[in-house]
């Protein structure tokens, strides 16, 4: 099983209000590593990537399961 998928199955197994929370953390932390990085303070601008990417999964979940729900 691959990193991802582990954190698929996390995100699938929480509610709404908890995928809100992590959303709005994810979007924070995102926000602090673009100023990093505009301030050259980021060593590892890989991480960008990877946080927009857990963004767009938090995104999808919470699509779906209001897919569910309609």
């Amino acid at each position: 099983m691959t990193k991802n998928s582990k954190y698929l199955e996390g995100l699938r197994s929480k509610s709404a209000l908890e995928l809100n929370d992590e959303l709005v953390a994810a979007k924070k932390e995102l926000f602090n590593l673009r100023f990093q990085n505009a301030t050259n303070q980021l060593d590892n601008t890989a991480r960008i990537k990877e946080v927009r990417r857990n963004i767009a999964r938090i995104q999808t979940v919470l699509a779906q399961q209001s897919a569910k729900e309609a």
